[in-house]
């Protein structure tokens, strides 16, 4: 997979990053007006797909045990067979076997499913032996399990790719897809989407920077909606879930300056190697229909650890919100105590892929002194923030009734945490200042992050300081897994205590 080093991406300070209200053609605006079609989520297709299968290998284990030794005899095979359905789910998803792309592969999919079943089975019997408990799990078992479960999944894997050509035959999986790039490129590109894919993509139209007769303005029916740069606010306004990329692995200079610009995307971004003359092995390509492409982005969390995500926001806010609502309680009581207003502020901040949305908070400054657009950063002993304020504010107490945003689903519990559009380092807006900026909006903000407990948080006065909160930000987007999320929702409290000199 081709990658953007998010380290080198952001060391300038000129954004190339699209800012917010950037003007679009009119078939852009067009297209955007369109009513968006309800497909099936691919989230929980690969989510109930991963749970039957878990089903189907816990309940053979189990009945070969019964079958073979005797339901009396399940005090220690019942945790094994559960460990090791954990075990193979984590495998499998390793080897990207539950992604709809797979779903639709045959040879490929089962060659997957089947190694990865083996590898599991191989830990499984190294970790007996491991612990000498290899006495007390009958081999004969474990081969038949093993035998037993190779074959379900080969059925299973067959059934499943059935169900899911059926559903891209119904129009019920389709993704919104743009092109990158013009001509005749591109219209081959189209021909054989429509040939081979035209149940799978639905097709809104092509991104050039190209004018003139290289690149007209309508391809195979399609219409350029804009330059490469509109993209990025094209997609900040409509769902976009796939962007093809119809350039010659030859034009490397356009293909890094394309994706430069469009890294910032919660997207999947595929290289078409429809018309290179470079072939790789099998193995290098995945398919858009019949079209062979090179992974060169993909989402940061996609398919199934949408729901682990939003399983663990859910739970994390529910829990905080009753351990923690007398501290809120008190919080609100001393705020009307101390000063009259509101017990809540309510700010716009930038959301998921560049959205705008509300977040809540304990109001920290006087009501007179408010500053809706954080045009004005907060600093030591600033005189507009109250007795409570400076408290909750270094506690951060303040952020806490962002807590209803993460139930919302405007917020998770750990991402980059959201700022406001019009926040300044050094008399420049944060996009500005930093060069791949709206990158961190890639994912769902969130009300801790990588950059909060290690330290950047509180007053971002100097662009040195934002620039460390975004290369934190990205960090965390490149590596995020649940065990990441927890590692920092554990050590957001100890970092409180540790590490908020900055906050004001």
């Amino acid at each position: 997979m081709f990658r953007v080093d998010p380290q080198q991406a952001i060391q300038g300070h000129a954004a190339k990053s699209a800012p917010e209200g950037r003007h679009l053609s009119n078939y852009a605006e067009a297209v955007i007006a369109l009513p968006v079609e309800r497909t099936w989520s691919a989230a929980v297709i690969s989510g109930v797909a991963q749970v039957i299968e878990a089903v189907l290998l816990a309940l053979l284990g189990y009945g070969i045990h019964v079958a073979y030794l005797g339901p009396s005899d399940g005090g220690f095979y019942i945790p094994v067979i559960l460990a090791t359905v954990l075990l193979a789910n984590i495998v499998f998803n390793a080897v990207r076997s539950h992604r709809i792309a797979a779903y639709r592969t045959t040879l490929s999919q089962i060659g997957r499913v089947v190694g990865a079943w083996a590898t599991v089975m191989i830990l499984l019997t190294v970790g007996l032996f491991f612990f000498k408990a290899g006495d007390q799990v009958s081999r004969f078992w474990l081969m038949t399990w093993f035998v037993s479960g190779a074959v379900a999944l080969m059925l299973y894997r067959a059934i499943l790719r059935r169900l899911v050509q059926h559903w891209t035959n119904e129009g019920r999986l389709k993704r919104r897809a743009v092109i990158v790039g013009g001509g005749a490129d591109a219209a081959l590109l189209i021909d054989q989407i429509k040939a081979g894919a035209d149940k799978d993509i639905n097709l809104l139209g092509l991104f050039d920077d190209r004018v003139g007769e290289r690149s007209p303005d309508i391809v195979s029916g399609y219409h350029k909606l804009g330059m490469v740069a509109d993209l990025v606010e094209f997609a900040r306004r409509t769902p976009v879930d796939l962007v093809i990329v119809s350039m010659p692995l030859s034009a490397e200079k356009r293909v890094l300056d394309m994706l430069t610009q469009l890294w910032v995307l919660p997207v999947d971004i595929r290289l078409s190697a429809h018309m290179s003359k470079l072939k790789f092995t099998e193995k290098a390509y995945s398919y858009v229909g019949d079209v062979p492409v090179l992974d060169m982005a993909d989402r940061p969390i996609s398919d199934w650890n949408l729901v682990f995500k939003w399983v663990f926001d859910k739970i994390v806010a529910i829990t905080a919100l009753v351990l923690l609502s007398p501290v809120m309680l008190a919080t609100a009581i001393a705020i009307k105590l101390e000063s009259r207003g509101p017990v809540f502020f309510v700010q716009n901040r930038h959301g998921f892929n560049n959205e705008t949305i509300r977040i809540y908070k304990f109001r920290s400054m006087r009501t007179d002194m408010l500053d809706q657009t954080a045009s004005k950063l907060v600093t030591k002993d600033d005189p507009r923030v109250t007795r409570v304020g400076k408290f909750i504010r270094r506690t951060s107490i303040d952020e806490l009734p962002q807590l209803f945003n993460v139930l919302k689903g405007e917020l998770s519990i750990v991402g980059p945490r959201p700022h406001a559009p019009q926040a300044k380092a050094e008399n420049q807006l944060y996009y500005e200042a930093v060069e791949g900026y709206f990158a961190r909006h890639r994912v769902k903000p969130g009300m801790t992050g990588w950059a909060q407990v290690n330290g950047w948080r509180g007053e971002t006065d100097t662009i040195d300081k934002i620039m460390q909160r975004v290369n934190h930000d990205l960090y965390y987007i490149e590596h995020w897994s649940i065990l990441f999320d927890l590692y920092i929702v554990v050590m957001t409290p100890i970092s409180l205590l540790s590490k908020n000199e900055n906050a004001y």
